[in-house]
This record gives structure tokens, C-alpha cells and sequence, in this order.
């Protein structure tokens, strides 16, 4: 009995399938017919207008895009100054942070010595693509 009901569970299915694909390819791929001129639309299309639509459009993707790569060189060279400091016995990076804004580095925190405060000035300096940096950072006494 158990055998019979999944025979006839399983063409079910395979009935079932066939009539959705079947119905899917008759339609050219479509699930929907659709008008020629969809529902509220004339059928007349202002193009000048559609283009310079598509031309003010294309130029905000353009301008997000630069800002975009802007913001990822800017945390590049973020992350690359943190790993040199995390990598340096001097400096302890936890307690430095590093903002990037353009090209000028910005060093703030508290440090333990002169020592290291030199050091993280030093290392955000020679960093590729600095052309500045701005110290923030303190000594603790």
C-alpha cells in the first residue's frame, strides 16, 4: 500500500512539473503576457527627457563611485598604519587611533613615553600616500 501511494505521490509531481514547465515555455518565458503599452503609459516615450534622466543618474553613480574608492584608499592607509604599529615592539597600538581623512593622517590617544609617541609619528609618516600628520596624542604621566 505504501509503495503504491509514493508511486502515485511521485507522478504527481512529476505531472505537476511538467505542466509548470510546459506552461512556462509556451509562454516564451513569461509567466505573464504583457500589453504591448503597459497600464498607464501612452505608449509615446519622451526620450530627450529619458535621456537626460539617464545622463543625471549616471553622473551620481559616477560621483558615489569616486567616493567610494576615496573612502577605501582612506581606510587602506588606515589599516596599513595600524598593522606597522601592531607590528612594532614600541608602540601598542590599542591605545592609538588612526583616522584618514584624504591623505592627512590623524594620531590621537594616550601613550607611555616619548618613545612611543615618536614612533607612531614615525610610522604613519613614512606610510605611502601621507602627506600629513596630525598629532593628537598624549603622554600619560
Amino acid at each position: 500500500m505504501r509503495v503504491l501511494l509514493r508511486i502515485v505521490l511521485v507522478l504527481l509531481v512529476v505531472v505537476a512539473a511538467g505542466f509548470l514547465l510546459l506552461g512556462f515555455w509556451a509562454g516564451h518565458g513569461s509567466w505573464t503576457r504583457q500589453s504591448p503599452n503597459p497600464v498607464g503609459t501612452s505608449g509615446s516615450v519622451n526620450t530627450e527627457r529619458a535621456r537626460e534622466r539617464a545622463a543625471e543618474i549616471g553622473e551620481k553613480a559616477a560621483q558615489a563611485s569616486v567616493k567610494v574608492q576615496e573612502t577605501m584608499a582612506e581606510a587602506g592607509i588606515t589599516t596599513k598604519i595600524k598593522a606597522k604599529m601592531a607590528l612594532d615592539d614600541t608602540v601598542k597600538a590599542r591605545t592609538i587611533d588612526v583616522s584618514t581623512s584624504g591623505s592627512v593622517v590623524t594620531l590621537s590617544g594616550t601613550v607611555r613615553s616619548v618613545a612611543e609617541h615618536d614612533k607612531a609619528i614615525a610610522l604613519a609618516r613614512e606610510t605611502a600616500g601621507i602627506s600629513q600628520v596630525v598629532d593628537h596624542l598624549s603622554i600619560a604621566r
